[in-house]
């Protein structure tokens, strides 16, 4: 596994949706915070998408926008002022065909992707975290193949429904999501985890530890797989990612574990061996100090999260 992988299947739970949804005339539409990520991609038309909090974002068809925090925001016809949105109908509404009707021209008719992502936020990885309120992709010729590819599988899916769309809707999903913040990290060059995946000596330890986290890693043999010396290898991650090696297997290993612990029915000692530690005690110990409870109660506590089968 690489770390941006890891990243996403660390917090993800069960399967993304998504809707294929019309509007025309004046419309203004709410979509509540939600514990996961939005997004939206704009088929035809143009529209905006006003985030709690955030400013207005004007989107045009191609764009694509994800909301990775869950942030409450209006998508509308135009930026809407403050009792607009106060009055926005619920997004619900608009995909079960309750709205009331708009005016305006009818042929100012917008078309688009909405969706969202579940997400698991008790313990995010630093990359998923580094993400904006907003992650706006405008559409510009020539720029992100992959991920126009996918928006436009994506729209022809939604569209007619064909044997096999319950696995390749939410595949392209999946795909969807990893092309955006593939996107991202080759554009925001100044970004921490953008600047971490560049660093050769970095992205080495990081795919060692992410690759086998069980291992008996040491700082001598991280720096023997980066190529470097011990003190290079220490001074380079602890300055990028903002801990020292060790510091960071160790949470990594946790945090796996507490992804099994949630998503999977095995034992705590394998679960233990899986991640690296000897013992079920020895792990109890570490989840504890990292958690503040017991991987049985973290366990129980997750159940209402974990996807349904």
């Amino acid at each position: 596994m690489d770390v941006v992988s890891d990243a996403i299947a660390a917090v993800r739970i069960g399967r993304p949706s998504s809707n294929r949804v019309r509007m025309s005339g004046n419309w203004c539409a709410r979509l509540a915070p939600y514990d996961g990520a939005g997004f939206h991609v704009v088929l035809e038309g143009s529209c905006w998408l006003l985030p709690d909090g955030g400013a207005p974002v004007s989107l045009g068809t191609g764009d694509a926008v994800l909301l990775p925090h869950g942030t409450g925001h209006v998508i509308a016809d135009s930026p809407a002022d403050a009792a607009a949105m106060e009055d926005a109908v619920p997004i619900e509404h608009w995909l079960d065909g309750t709205r009331p009707h708009g005016s305006g021209e009818a042929g100012d008719q917008v078309e688009m992707l909405c969706g969202k992502y579940r997400l698991d936020r008790s313990h995010v990885h630093p990359l998923m975290a580094e993400l904006p309120l907003v992650l706006h992709l405008p559409h510009r010729v020539g720029s992100h193949p992959e991920l126009r590819a996918v928006i436009d599988l994506l729209g022809g899916e939604l569209e007619a429904r064909r044997p096999g769309s319950c696995i390749s809707v939410p595949s392209l999903l999946d795909l969807f999501f990893v092309y955006v913040i593939r996107s991202w990290m080759a554009e925001d060059t100044a970004g921490i985890w953008p600047t971490v995946l560049s660093d050769p000596v970095t992205t080495t330890a990081l795919r060692a530890m992410h690759s086998d986290p069980a291992a008996a890693w040491t700082n001598d043999r991280l720096a023997a797989e980066a190529g470097v010396s011990r003190p290079t290898l220490a001074r380079r991650f602890a300055t990028l990612v903002g801990h020292p090696p060790m510091a960071y297997l160790t949470w990594w290993r946790l945090t796996l574990a507490a992804a099994l612990l949630r998503d999977t029915t095995d034992p705590l000692a394998a679960i233990a061996r899986r991640v690296g530690y000897g013992t079920p005690y020895a792990f109890s110990h570490a989840f504890k100090r990292e958690f503040g409870t017991t991987p049985g109660q973290y366990r129980t506590e997750a159940a209402p999260r974990r996807p349904a089968t």
